[in-house]
């Protein structure tokens, strides 16, 4: 009803209006309200053929244009649910957009139209701006959402960050002018709907990277008029000059001034080589002992584009990083650790002291380089061992720390399996299958196993470039997941590492925290909390898993994201399932750590009971809350 008075209550006099009168007061409190939907979805509809920078500026240009001129406006509204708790102001801007989305995609003979021409306004002089990269799954629907038509596009949004039905997208396309709008939404529809994504900072124009243009032409189309303008510059800051000094910003230098610093990062002559025996007296094993590897080490034309791309990235540049990693340039020389061809691509491995940093481009010209960003800041050991090289045809190359002996390729589902050996050449290992590439179904999982003077490790690729290493243990207490017992844990909860594909991940530890007869007498469940931990510091995620004796996988049954049990802060965990025994009679099980007194449920079901464990009946599809009492007496809750 609320909805009725406002359409009523803004309904034009004339008959021969079509739809509710939205004034400029109501239309620029929609727009200020729900710019960054506005411009998220004139983002998406922008053809990407614009270009990152061009198409943000063009995005912003076209919501602010939206805005009518006179004081009031008809608002063609199609008769559907307006989005934003039906409000006409924001439905009519949201068709002015689409409309000009649409006319700046569309093909046109002659004379270019306003949209389709670079936005006077806004605009950033000296600096190119770009939405922050995403992990794989955005770039993989980045790239099929480019193949579609503008309508299309236009249809993929309204659906995926409007949550409109078909048929008032049909409707809002045809008011938008698209002729078939049916076949936009058909083409539309193969694309597989991810909300969640196009939520991501990769499609958010209004959460942007900013990167200079091109130093060297402006400084050669600026010298005359900079030196034309010199004495008027000295003049007006003698007179604007205070007492104290030269103003705010003290000593430092003018905005894009050669800096000494800034230049000798950029020169591969600069760049800091290790002696290949640097690591075997020194106090740490981190990245900052690798020595300069591969048959491109002395290519300063590739090791100067490296450079340069890092510090510029064009717009052609695919730039990934992991959660929580700047991508800016770096402060001074960075370290070399590889230059060489690795599955036709020319690639150089470089590290800041923060920041490993892989540059590719192909063998046969440089269109279509990457840049790839990951936070390795305080690796050592096991973290600092292994470096991602490349990946194709659904297998990895990994390039391995010196004071590593030995290589193999190990199936994390098949414990017992023995491992087969890599051949390793200047520290580059031999293709191995990746499963962080694998489609469809898990039946396998394979790791890398390294051996060195400290024993051996298992180090897994999920699509980043440093590899996450795999422990097994009670947390604060873990070890290294390649002995007999730590391959047990990890077997039927292998292919649950593929939910931390791109995550940031820098290790992840499997934890049997309980074993738990089942009342039927089949024999005794288990449960194991499997806590991935990241090199930012949050977003770390740990997994409650519950496998039933004989079955090949287990279940998740809780998950948790920062949470603090089941780390190594607080070793402890409780968690519950809903379980049908053989005889059809359903139960709640429940399980905690070791040091778990007592265990209550409440809610769906009632129970409770001494010690780590609980059995209780219950109804199918019943909900319970835990709680947990330890031994020291403080209470826990369930894992969520």
């Amino acid at each position: 009803m609320q909805s009725q008075d406002v359409a009523q209550r803004h309904a034009p006099s004339s008959a021969g209006a079509t739809g509710p009168v939205v004034d400029v007061e109501q239309a620029e409190a929609a727009l200020v309200e729900h710019y960054p939907r506005l411009v998220r979805l004139a983002h998406l509809v922008l053809p990407p053929a614009l270009g990152r920078s061009r198409r943000v500026l063009t995005a912003h240009a076209l919501v602010q244009r939206a805005l009518p001129r006179g004081r009031k406006q008809t608002s063609v509204i199609p008769a559907q649910s307006t989005g934003r708790e039906g409000d006409p102001g924001y439905a009519f801007l949201r068709l002015r957009v689409l409309r000009a989305a649409l006319e700046a995609a569309r093909p046109r003979k002659g004379l270019p139209r306003l949209s389709q021409l670079p936005p006077l306004l806004p605009q950033v002089w000296g600096l190119r701006l770009f939405p922050r990269s995403g992990g794989a799954d955005e770039l993989a629907l980045d790239q099929r959402l480019s193949t579609l038509s503008g309508p299309a596009r236009a249809a993929y949004g309204l659906r995926g960050l409007e949550k409109l039905p078909d048929a008032d997208i049909r409707r809002i396309l045809k008011s938008a002018g698209v002729d078939r709008p049916e076949s936009a939404l058909a083409e539309a529809n193969g694309v597989p709907a991810q909300d969640a994504l196009l939520a991501s900072p990769e499609f958010d124009p209004c959460c942007l990277q900013a990167r200079p243009t091109d130093l060297m032409r402006r400084r050669q189309h600026t010298k005359a008029a900079l030196a034309a303008a010199a004495a008027l510059a000295v003049c007006g800051a003698l007179v604007a000059m205070p007492g104290g000094g030269w103003g705010p910003d003290g000593a430092a230098a003018p905005v894009y001034a050669e800096n000494p610093a800034a230049e000798a990062a950029l020169d591969p002559g600069k760049l800091t080589r290790v002696a290949p025996t640097a690591w075997e007296s020194a106090a740490r094993d981190d990245f900052s002992v690798w020595p300069a590897r591969g048959p491109l080490t002395g290519d300063e034309a590739l090791l100067r584009r490296a450079l340069a791309v890092w510090a510029r990235p064009g717009e052609t540049v695919r730039v990934s990083a992991t959660p929580g990693t700047q991508t800016g340039a770096p402060a001074g020389p960075p370290q070399l650790l590889y230059a060489g061809e690795v599955d036709n691509a020319r690639v150089a491995v470089l590290y800041d002291g923060l920041r490993i940093v892989r540059y590719a481009e192909p063998t046969d010209g440089t269109a279509g380089a990457a840049l790839d960003f990951a936070r390795v800041d305080g690796a050592t050991g096991a973290e600092a061992s292994v470096l991602v090289l490349g990946r194709s045809d659904g297998n990895v190359r990994y390039l391995i720390a010196p004071w590593v002996k030995k290589a193999a390729e190990r199936d994390l589902t098949k414990p017992a399996a023995a491992a087969a050996p890599l051949t390793v050449s200047d520290g580059v290992t031999t293709p191995m299958a990746s499963s962080a590439l694998q489609p469809g179904s898990c039946t396998s999982w394979h790791v890398l196993q390294l051996t060195d003077a400290s024993g051996t490790r298992l180090a897994t690729d999920l699509g980043e470039l440093v590899p996450v290493h795999l422990t097994a243990g009670r947390p604060g207490a873990s070890g290294e997941a390649s002995g007999a017992e730590g391959l047990r844990a990890w077997a039927p909860f292998a292919c649950s590492l593929s939910a931390e594909r791109s995550a940031g991940v820098r290790s992840v530890n499997a934890w049997a925290f309980a074993s738990q007869p089942l009342p039927d007498g089949s024999g005794a469940a288990e449960w194991v909390c499997t806590r991935a931990e990241t090199w930012r510091g949050d977003g770390t995620a740990a997994m409650a898993q519950f496998r039933t004796p004989g079955g090949p996988v287990g279940a998740v049954v809780a998950k948790g994201t920062d949470p603090r049990s089941c780390g190594p802060r607080d070793p402890h965990v409780l968690a519950g399932v809903l379980w049908k025994s053989r005889a059809g009679n359903w139960y709640l099980l429940a399980a905690g750590s070791q040091d778990t007194a007592s265990i209550r449920a409440t809610g769906g079901v009632t129970a409770s009971g001494p010690g780590p464990l609980l059995v209780a009946r219950a109804e199918q599809g019943a909900q319970a809350q835990l709680k947990g009492t330890l031994t020291d007496g403080r209470q826990v809750g369930g894992l969520r």
